[in-house]
């Protein structure tokens, strides 16, 4: 509801802004940091699922995994550019969608 009472108090000041009425609240498509997440969750569970079924279950495979997959995509400059260059697409995305589901 805080919400609403910053969009009117917006508009009484006539500040110029798009509301829930042209953009909607919940735009998950937009999080690149979920992206990146999602890559990461993926890559870490494939090398998982590669281990003997007894180191599939230890945690410090889990961190070894995780910590490879970090230190590779540290290097991974261009995973970076492409998320931040798809920006603008993802933007009119969403708005098109009125916030629900993309191909994001």
């Amino acid at each position: 509801m805080r919400a609403n009472k910053t969009q009117h108090l917006l508009q009484e000041k006539d500040v110029k802004f798009w509301g829930n009425d042209i953009w909607p609240g919940n735009s998950p498509d937009l999080n690149v940091a979920e992206c990146i997440g999602s890559i990461i969750k993926d890559e870490v569970e494939t090398k998982m699922l590669s281990e003997t079924e007894y180191n599939r279950y230890h945690e410090d495979t889990l961190k070894m995994h995780i910590e490879n997959v970090l230190t590779s995509m540290e290097e991974d400059t261009e995973l970076f550019e492409t998320l931040l260059c798809s920006y603008p697409s993802r933007l009119r995305a969403v708005k098109n969608t009125n916030g629900r589901h993309t191909e994001y």
